[in-house]
């Protein structure tokens, strides 16, 4: 419940030097869409405890009967999980969840165009040892990481040193590559069915009896779960005048608060939940991340991430062990960063996301081979999930440009190459698959000679602006290929339509300068390169005030012990 994450980032497209467009960030909201083709059935319900209520964070996995390959979903805030553009079959559910005990349901048959839902319920670990286990405290009642972790965040400094090697590009594309895996951790909202219908009859059971506790508090809880929460405050508020004391209610409404902005009255009323008795180790880690969430939102990055740190180390599930991870990266500290995703993927090895985090992670300390194998080997959890060729795509357009530091090695690159070929053969109407092979291709071109690989580049770029027009990077690279060939006019043209797509464009600024040099265009040329100057000028501008606002972690090792906890 009450997982918001908003988070802001500006994205940039790969290429040598070239900005971002906004459509790779949609891209990454739109990775739950499935080729249409492909959408024949639909796997869909809600992950609920013992008591009724919904879990979060849970990991639901899906198998085709005679298939090997598993399909992974997260349930959202609200315990909704969903599994879209399934193929007409037999397949078995199986739910994770620490403290608590595995479900799997009895096969299900799914015929064209299905849409069938399945509530999983899970019931706590029996034993009062394998619940603390499970949940990561000890059989006294002390909260344990799975293992203690190797740093200690000591404090927060500004970002005038961000560490690593490489141009302000390489800068750049680091800070968006950690902003889009952070919000990787903001879910898919549920789908709703009679939303107006529901909403009706609990509005009449208000008024019917107005001061009665159940009536606000489910009026109040349905509102914030369709994203009200503003409407929501009033009816929580009710109902905690009517019952104080109640924790699921006092949760709400302090979730409703601080999706409302109203962040002191969150955090306040989240801390009276702390005292609360007999409350479950789950909803002691479920306070503590919301007033991470809050913290993070306050500007107080070091109390969120101990926020953040204390509900992973009460329950680490991949959620909040996600978030922990996230939180470290989002704000520079990538060697911390590091250790967590490292450790939540051996707790939680068949998460995409945990993989995609990892990458990033080892991306954002200038360890490009090793962040191209997490990356593949997300890829291979779930091929159908764009997110990590995505970040792939990205990330090969920037490590090459490290001065004096490591490149990815070249079976790494090989890793790279192919699962981006297989990401457009999955996705072949998607634009970014196109434009990202593309890019792999020109990598391994062997000269103007290689026509082959020159003509499948051609191919792949066209098709990618065909699909997308705004996609500015794909006209900028086909402006490259067309300048090799000393075609200067279709270049012209080519660079032309990717200012028009993305007018931020220092790469299509500077490239259409070199060509009109060449022809003897210097008034021309002189105008683009001042065009050039003012936009790279406005940009480093920009990233300095981002790298003021932003607090960077200042973390020690730990003295004693250090070696044993080092990441493997």
């Amino acid at each position: 419940m009450c997982r918001f994450r908003v988070t802001a980032f500006r994205s940039e497209y790969p290429g040598i030097g070239s900005p971002a467009l906004t459509l790779l960030v949609m891209a990454l909201f739109a990775a739950s869409v499935v080729q249409a083709q492909l959408d024949l059935g639909t796997l869909q319900g809600s992950v609920f405890d013992s008591r009724g209520r919904p879990i979060a964070g849970a990991t639901v996995y899906v198998q085709l009967k005679g298939e090997t390959k598993t399909l992974t979903a997260i349930s959202n805030s609200t315990g909704n999980y969903r599994f879209p553009g399934l193929r007409v079959g037999v397949y078995t559910l199986h739910v994770e969840m620490s403290g608590y005990e595995n479900g799997t349901h009895d096969p299900i048959a799914l015929g064209p165009r299905d849409t069938k839902s399945i509530d999983l319920t899970l019931g706590s670990a029996k034993a009062t040892g394998e619940a603390s286990s499970a949940a990561g405290t000890s059989v006294t009642g002390k909260p344990e990481f799975f293992d203690e972790p190797a740093f200690t965040v000591a404090g927060v400094a500004d970002t005038t040193n961000l560490g690593g090697h490489g141009s302000n590009t390489i800068v750049r594309s680091r800070e968006s590559l950690a902003r889009e895996a952070a919000a990787l951790s903001k879910g898919s909202n549920p789908s709703a069915s009679s939303v107006a219908e529901a909403e009706k009859s609990l509005r009449d059971a208000l008024e019917r009896q107005p001061e009665n506790f159940e009536a606000n508090h489910r009026l109040g809880k349905f509102l914030i779960n369709e994203g009200k929460s503003g409407e929501a405050i009033p009816y929580l508020e009710r109902a905690s005048g009517l019952r104080a004391g109640d924790y699921e209610n006092t949760y709400l409404l302090a979730c409703a608060y601080a999706e409302g902005a109203k962040y002191d009255e969150a955090r306040t009323t989240a801390q009276t939940l702390l005292s609360v008795p007999a409350k479950s180790l789950q909803e002691e880690a479920e306070v503590h991340h919301l007033l991470g969430d809050v913290a993070e939102k306050l500007g107080n990055p070091l109390e969120a991430v101990r926020q953040y740190q204390r509900s992973a180390e009460l329950n680490p599930s991949e959620s909040n062990l996600f978030d922990w991870g996230a939180e470290l990266l989002l704000h520079h500290a990538a060697e911390p960063s590091v250790e967590v995703f490292t450790k939540g993927n051996r707790l939680h090895p068949r998460s995409v996301r945990m993989l995609v985090g990892l990458g990033v992670a080892w991306y954002a300390r200038g360890s490009y081979e090793q962040a191209a194998q997490n990356l593949c080997q997300a890829s291979d959890l779930n091929p159908d999930d764009p997110n990590p060729y995505l970040f792939m795509g990205k990330m090969q357009g920037t490590a090459a440009q490290s001065s004096g530091g490591q490149s990815m090695g070249a079976s790494q690159s090989d890793c790279v190459a192919d699962r981006l070929k297989r990401f457009v053969r999955l996705q072949p109407d998607n634009a970014l698959a196109n434009y990202y092979y593309a890019l792999s291709l020109s990598k391994r071109l062997q000269g103007p000679e290689d026509t082959q690989t020159v003509a499948q580049v051609e191919s792949h770029l066209e098709k990618a602006v065909h699909l997308d027009p705004k996609l500015g990077a794909g006209y900028v690279q086909l402006g490259v290929l067309y300048s090799d060939r000393k075609d200067f006019a279709q270049a012209i043209s080519a660079y032309q339509k990717a200012i028009d797509a993305s007018p931020g464009s220092e790469e299509a600024h500077y490239r259409l300068a070199q060509v009109y040099r060449r022809m003897g265009e210097k008034l021309k040329a002189q105008q683009e390169l001042q065009l050039y100057e003012q936009i790279s000028k406005k940009k480093e501008e920009e990233v300095e005030r981002q790298r003021h606002e932003i607090q960077q972690f200042v973390y020690t090792l730990r003295d004693s012990n250090s070696a044993s906890h080092s990441p493997q």
